[in-house]
């Protein structure tokens, strides 16, 4: 977001740097990314590739490939699930002593670290400026009465829960029913689709909805290569990812 990140090809105006770093961050991105590479290699002979989609996980600098306010406080998942990455890329989680301070907290399963963990996360969050985000996404079957009550000390601007499958629903009701007191504007539910028909995966957006959550849809796409879905597919992701047409979709069934 500062003057010195920039997205495509090198432009007129090319600021002065000993080094150059192309991050990409999805597998199917790998080609464009080595292309940009050689492109900014044209004036920066100190230009680097890497980012997630090599597998470059390493330590966390605040503000450096993503927005400021961003940080991590854990790594990895002890969840196995197949249309995920995480667990391969990288392991079992493991808990960061001393993470960076921020408002969104981009970790994969937060709710899977310990209560101490949780509780520095919580006293840093506290003395942030912006009300916190959880976008990294909560397991819904982790909520419990103890994570809300401490959501309630603080400000909060969304949450991330996940119904990426059918049998994600009920778990995602308990904690959509946990976590009521933020309202459905702030709890926000990513629901991944593609690997249903399109009206099994309508189906879910909708339950979602009905649940109290706002559903965020997102087309599944595997490391190995980038699915090209039909109108169809895109359509609905576009509508069930826009608070304003989901609202128009189902008008007369608010909870």
């Amino acid at each position: 977001m500062d003057n010195m990140a920039f997205i495509g090809d090198p432009a007129l105006f090319r600021p002065a740097a000993d080094e150059v770093h192309v991050s990409v961050t999805f597998t199917w991105d790998k080609r464009e990314g080595e292309r940009l590479a050689d492109a900014w290699r044209v004036y920066y002979p100190n230009t680097k590739l890497g980012g997630v989609a090599y597998g470059d996980c390493g330590d966390f600098v605040p503000g450096m490939y993503v927005k400021p306010g961003v940080t991590f406080t854990t790594r990895g998942c002890n969840n196995h699930c197949h249309f995920c990455s995480v667990h391969k890329r990288e392991g079992r989680l493991t808990e960061i002593k001393d993470f960076a301070p921020g408002y969104i907290i981009a970790d994969n399963n937060i709710l899977q670290a310990s209560h101490d963990h949780i509780d520095r996360v919580f006293e840093m969050l506290k003395q942030q400026k912006e009300p916190a985000q959880f976008s990294g996404g909560l397991q819904s079957s982790l909520v419990d009465d103890w994570f809300a009550n401490k959501l309630k000390e603080i400000r909060v601007h969304s949450v991330f829960l996940a119904a990426d499958t059918d049998n994600a629903l009920e778990p995602l009701r308990h904690a959509i029913n946990e976590l009521a007191f933020l309202g459905r504007n702030k709890l926000r539910v990513y629901v991944l689709i593609g690997l249903e028909s399109l009206e099994d995966a309508e189906k879910r957006l909708r339950a979602v909805w009905i649940a109290g959550g706002l559903p965020f849809a997102q087309l599944f796409q595997p490391e190995e290569k980038l699915i090209e879905y039909d109108r169809n597919w895109k359509t609905l992701a576009r509508s069930w990812s826009r608070p304003a047409i989901m609202r128009s979709i189902m008008k007369g069934c608010e909870i």
